[in-house]
């Protein structure tokens, strides 16, 4: 977060404080001897919060067989941390809504904020989390940031939210435009108040959980994550992209399979309404889980079709981006980039096996008189038409490939020089036999110079550029010797000795 926006923050005249009442019970429960009785005198002086809380305990939520009716009582059976997490998180809503909105809608924010709570304290259970009651105050007062960014920029804050459809795209939204989310000026905030790591990390965090780095900290941050994804679905417009972000995170953090994801959505949908009530948030016309689920299955049906679509598309983007980047555009052959790779990682293999590979070089014949008469286009159509020959005469294993210019060639792993020249020779003699179409019912004859090497017991090779020297040496025999014609590299004899 950047300097500006903490000195706009920090001389907010509406910054929210945490209510004196809060404030003492916190101060409390964070001494060594914690005196339970005082704490309990503290609350119940006010009549208001002892009252909520009376109630909320007492409410299918805790789900306790036992009637509560002091907050001695409820002390005891619920324990500190319950108590103090109603505390605060009454106080603070109490005091919070309060805040009239300049920029955005004010009752979302509620309705997400009480949906979130609900939904954190939910999964804390269903995955027996130690943190259930921070899990559900840290979810209460995560977006808490966006109050205040509310108060300081009022209508240009609004007008950020106006141009989003769901809650998941703010923070790179204020990112942009802000220099800072609300997640982080939450954490500020949180920090201020001297609230503990518990509670400060994942409200800092609840929309990037994958950085924080203590794991039980990052376990409890996730839960608010996936809490908030959840409260989306009851809150965003569109549900169904809501429905779908929600369910791949379950599944990618807790393994929740779908089944049991909806399941879950089911029960926070029928707990936030009591909640809801408990905290005097309202929750306007609210559907049901299953009542949205309905209405969003045909939505999700065209995006499941979507991004099968984009997946297809895409894989057949890369497809071509890696056709293009290891093809000839011309003749469709390999390039030289794929040809250098290729010869490189059969020639050690066959060193290390003991197998022969064998290279073929071809070179048109007086190619340069053919774009001189003819123009390059025939030229190009030339090699063309040959280079479907040589990718036709490749078997699975070989690689024809274009070398440079008007030369081609054909590498032949676990080919002898014998075999390799009796194909250098059929291929020579196919070009022979077709001349190559030109338009108005012409063709011209075409021939063809072909050097072959090959990597045999004997021959002295050490690496691949020495079997492609040879070939080319070859290939310069078949020119000088009349050209349209085979000629492969062999060692010369030693000279005999005189008697």
């Amino acid at each position: 977060m950047n300097d500006v926006l903490l000195n706009k923050i920090a001389q907010c005249a509406n910054l929210p404080s945490l209510p004196a009442i809060a404030m003492q019970v916190l101060e409390m429960a964070q001494k060594a001897e914690v005196d339970i009785a005082e704490i309990a005198r503290v609350i119940s002086k006010d009549p208001a919060m002892s009252s909520k809380i009376l109630k909320t305990v007492n409410s299918s939520f805790y789900g306790r067989s036992q009637h509560v009716s002091t907050i001695s009582h409820a002390l005891v059976i619920l324990g500190l941390q319950s108590v103090k997490t109603l505390v605060l998180g009454f106080s603070l809503v109490t005091n919070l809504s309060k805040s009239k909105s300049k920029g955005f809608k004010h009752m979302d924010y509620w309705k997400r904020s009480i949906y979130a709570a609900t939904a954190a304290r939910i999964i804390g259970k269903k995955i027996d989390l130690v943190q259930q009651e921070e899990a559900f105050l840290a979810a209460l007062l995560k977006d808490i940031g966006m109050l205040i960014l509310d108060q300081i920029f009022g209508d240009e804050y609004g007008s950020i939210h106006a141009k989003l459809a769901s809650h998941e795209d703010l923070p790179a939204a204020e990112q942009a435009a802000l220099g800072a989310t609300h997640a982080e000026v939450a954490g500020y905030l949180a920090e201020q108040w001297k609230l503990p790591p518990l509670l400060t990390t994942p409200i800092r965090h609840h929309h990037d959980s994958e950085n924080v780095a203590d794991p039980s900290l990052r376990r409890l941050t996730e839960v608010i994550s996936l809490a908030g994804r959840c409260a989306n679905v009851f809150v965003d417009e569109q549900a169904a992209p809501a429905i779908a972000k929600a369910r791949a995170f379950a599944a990618e953090r807790f393994g929740m399979a779908e089944t049991q994801f909806d399941t879950l959505m089911a029960e926070i949908g029928l707990r936030t309404k009591e909640v809801a009530s408990l905290f005097e948030i309202n929750l306007g016309s609210a559907m049901n889980y299953e009542q949205i689920l309905k209405k969003a299955n045909e939505a999700l049906v065209e995006i499941t079709l979507q991004f099968q679509q984009q997946a297809t598309t895409l894989q057949a983007e890369n497809t071509q981006l890696q056709k293009q980047a290891t093809t000839d555009g011309l003749t469709g052959l390999a390039n030289r980039a794929t040809l250098d790779q290729f010869v490189a990682a059969r020639f050690t293999e066959a060193m290390a096996q003991g197998k022969a590979i064998a290279f073929l070089m071809l070179d048109v014949d007086k190619f340069k008189s053919v774009n001189d008469t003819h123009g390059h286009q025939i030229g190009d159509q030339v090699l063309r038409v040959l280079g479907k020959l040589l990718s036709s005469a490749a078997r699975a294993q070989d690689m024809a490939a274009r070398y440079g210019g008007e030369e081609m060639c054909l590498v032949l792993p676990g080919t002898s020089r014998a075999t390799a020249a009796a194909i250098a020779e059929s291929i020579r003699r196919a070009i022979c036999a077709r001349p190559i179409p030109v338009g108005n019912n012409a063709s011209l004859p075409v021939t063809a110079s072909i050097g072959v090497s090959a990597l045999e017991p004997g021959m002295p090779f050490k690496e691949p550029a020495h079997l492609l020297k040879a070939a080319d040496m070859a290939l310069y025999a078949a020119k000088r010797g009349g050209r349209n014609c085979v000629r492969v590299f062999s060692l010369p004899k030693p000279a005999a000795s005189a008697a």
